[in-house]
């Protein structure tokens, strides 16, 4: 029995932080052995923010490295460029023109996009949903791994396939977000305001490329208070995001013992925090230093992009080749 289509893509901006980790990359390697995953990294999708020509391909070699060491096996997924494979160009054009400009205005994130950088409301910031459909679509995947805000995009997708489907015949399977049923994990800035973000907060998001010390110093930074008064307190959320962050790489043995002090109004916080500050450098540093390692051999990362595209390709001309012939654009 053939597996299932797994299909997702991660931006060439930034850098990886600890959100990206435990919300995303966790799961793809689980993924990786339950199903025909293909993981690709959006430089065309960064293209609406003009980055510098000179940083792109830095950019790019960074994430593969970093996506190699939170775990992901190129042997066992497809893990490529966007830009190598055209058909993805080719089958963006086909579904715009089944695209419209009234609902894609209506997308939340092109709206704050509009607000938050109004002189650079380009044609691919519109699009972006109609580019992320031909993504998907392209290896007629069937479950898509996002978080909440890219969620609508995913049901846009489900659109457009239909308004194929509808038009040239059967072709593209419905796509769905997947993420194993659980709630996602949202991991919260260190300063207790919204999550951990690749541009935004860096003084309060754990980038897995950071140093020992840097870790140490944003941890330690994190916000506190003078403690509980009453036994059993309610936690504020600036507190209870500690103690999120502590779930996610101390034993529970740790955890349990933080929480017993703050229940008994004993919790020395700068304590916590050292603690806290140790567990994340144990767990951020061997990532740090695998993609590290893997970014000095370019020949390495160039073999696992080539190879990651072949594999792409032989999924993605095979629809490409389809969907030319239902819309009548074969002639000889």
């Amino acid at each position: 029995m053939s597996k299932e289509i797994v299909v997702s893509g991660i931006r060439s901006t930034g850098f990886l932080h600890l959100g990206n980790y435990f919300g995303a990359m966790r799961n793809y390697v689980r993924m990786q052995d339950e199903y025909n995953c293909y993981f690709f990294v959006a430089d065309y999708h960064s293209l609406t923010t003009h980055p510098d020509p000179k940083d792109l391909r830095g950019n790019v070699y960074r994430v593969v490295a970093e996506n190699v060491a939170c775990g992901l096996d190129p042997e066992k997924v497809a893990l490529y460029a966007q830009s190598d494979l055209p058909e993805i160009p080719e089958l963006y054009l086909m579904l715009n023109m089944l695209a419209y400009k009234g609902e894609l205005e209506k997308v939340p994130t092109f709206k704050d996009k509009v607000r938050t950088q109004p002189d650079n409301v380009n044609a691919g910031l519109l699009t972006y949903p109609v580019l992320m459909t031909a993504d998907i679509l392209i290896h007629r995947a069937v479950k898509v791994p996002v978080g909440k805000d890219q969620e609508q995009h995913v049901e846009m997708a489900r659109n457009f396939a239909n308004r194929y489907n509808n038009r040239y015949g059967e072709l593209f399977p419905e796509p769905y977000p997947f993420n194993y049923g659980d709630s996602l994990i949202k991991v919260p800035s260190l300063d207790g305001t919204g999550k951990m973000s690749k541009s935004e907060n860096v003084n309060s998001t754990l980038y897995l490329a950071d140093t020992d010390d840097a870790i140490r110093k944003k941890v330690m930074k994190a916000k506190t208070d003078s403690g509980p008064t009453e036994p059993n307190s309610e936690m504020p959320d600036y507190i209870q995001n500690i103690f999120q962050l502590m779930s996610l790489v101390s034993s529970a043995e740790t955890v349990d013992t933080y929480k017993k002090a703050y229940n008994e109004c004993n919790i020395r916080y700068g304590d916590m925090k050292k603690q806290l500050a140790e567990d994340m450098v144990n767990f951020i540093a061997p990532i740090r230093e695998k993609a590290a390692d893997l970014q000095q051999d370019e020949a390495k990362i160039q073999k696992i992009l080539r190879e990651g595209a072949e594999k792409a390709r032989a999924s993605a001309s095979a629809t490409i080749a389809e969907a030319r012939k239902r819309i009548g654009i074969n002639y000889y």
